[in-house]
């Protein structure tokens, strides 16, 4: 009789612990991060990877609940990030994705993300379609917002004819559709529409066909340390008028690789990376430091681009989402939660962080406004803000 109490006691102890366990992995609120940290992006998505882990370590819980996150690489291909999305869904059981690092990747895994009804946050500069769009927000600002300001620019300095050279992808067309709607009211001719592969090596004959238009000045749609190329063929051939681009090249590779031949490039970017050069009554200026010095001190360097910051305010939406989400009654891990952390994220209100004030509605894929926009030029390997 005593072994066959000590028995049922180890029977209910075993089936208490997993009662207790079960209810821990329910408590925790899981985040599904995919990105590229190898491949055509990965300048990109290691500074994604790096963002977030200092948003980890600035905010390890909510209200009590522990968020915690599993972080897969996609390599910067399609069908590696929509199996990644899978995964973490079915096995893993995420109660939000947030990635990637690129257009094609991130639209892949948000399909999937829509498909079963889990929120999406989407780190690259892309609107998802159809009913992605009720599960998606974006966190870059809006290619309109920044091209526009790319163009009031050159406005100010008399520019009458621009040519374009960008991404033959996603991306490359996004920055010349805003290009075509801003220029027109502006007075500003558009002579070029040249694209070329990330992988490419030589822009040779696309730099030549925009050199031979005669522009005053040359705007490029590419990103990361892809998008020096075209500079570089630019500086090469003695082309010596202005040259503008987009946030998207904000990154220390693109200032590594490009060197000399990127001295110059004007680019609209968010605050946060002149975050010194603010002034003080800048709401931003603030969390852009503090997100600064977290920086160093969790990945022992500083920030040297644009690209982990969009990672940390990815985690303070996750993390502000989740308070509301909490509130509705809802329990992590389940399908109800996930429905909640849907509509708080999309109804997200002026929350600072380091790029933007943001500000989310069910079915806008954008939550960015003027406030999220500098212009900065490119001194001596530093950008500088341009008053």
């Amino acid at each position: 009789m005593a072994k066959q109490r000590t028995r049922i006691g180890a029977m209910l102890l075993a089936m208490g612990l997993g009662l207790g366990v079960s209810q821990s992995a329910h408590a925790e609120i899981k985040i599904g991060f995919i990105t590229s940290m190898t491949g055509a992006a990965s300048s990109i998505g290691i500074p994604y990877s790096k963002g977030m882990a200092t948003g980890h370590a600035a905010i390890g819980e909510v209200d009590g609940e522990k968020l915690t996150y599993i972080q897969i690489d996609d390599g910067f291909d399609p069908s590696a990030a929509a199996r990644a999305a899978r995964k973490l869904i079915e096995e893993d059981k995420v109660d939000i994705l947030c990635g990637s690092a690129g257009g094609p990747p991130s639209l892949a895994a948000a399909a999937v993300a829509a498909e079963e009804k889990v929120p999406f946050i989407v780190m690259a500069n892309v609107i998802v379609p159809g009913e992605g769009a009720q599960w998606s927000i974006t966190v870059p600002q809006e290619p309109l917002l920044m091209v526009t300001a790319d163009v009031e620019a050159m406005k100010k300095a008399g520019i009458k004819t621009v040519a374009y050279i960008g991404f033959s992808d996603i991306w490359g067309d996004l920055v010349y559709n805003a290009l075509k709607k801003a220029a027109a009211p502006a007075g500003i001719e558009i002579l070029t529409n040249e694209r070329y592969a990330r992988a490419d090596t030589s822009v040779t004959a696309q730099i030549l066909k925009v050199m031979a238009s005669h522009p005053d000045a040359v705007l490029t749609g590419g990103s990361g340390t892809p998008g020096a190329l075209p500079h570089i063929a630019l500086y090469d051939r003695g082309y010596s008028g202005p040259e503008y681009s987009t946030h998207a090249i904000i990154n220390s590779e693109f200032v590594r690789v490009g060197g000399a031949a990127v001295e110059g490039v004007i680019a609209p970017t968010g605050p946060m990376v002149v975050a010194d050069q603010l002034p003080d009554s800048n709401p931003i200026k603030k969390v852009a430091l503090d997100f600064l010095a977290l920086y160093k001190k969790v990945n022992g360097e500083p920030s040297t681009d644009a690209f982990g910051a969009y990672g940390y305010d990815t985690w303070l939406i996750i993390a502000d989402s989740a308070k509301r989400a909490l509130a509705s009654g809802a329990k992590p891990g389940t399908p109800e939660f996930r429905v909640a952390m849907r509509d708080a994220m999309t109804s997200t209100k002026e929350l600072v962080g380091t790029h933007a004030i943001y500000n989310f509605h069910l079915g806008k894929t954008f939550g960015t406004d003027e406030r999220s926009r500098v212009m900065v030029k490119l001194e001596k390997g530093s950008w500088k803000l341009i008053p």
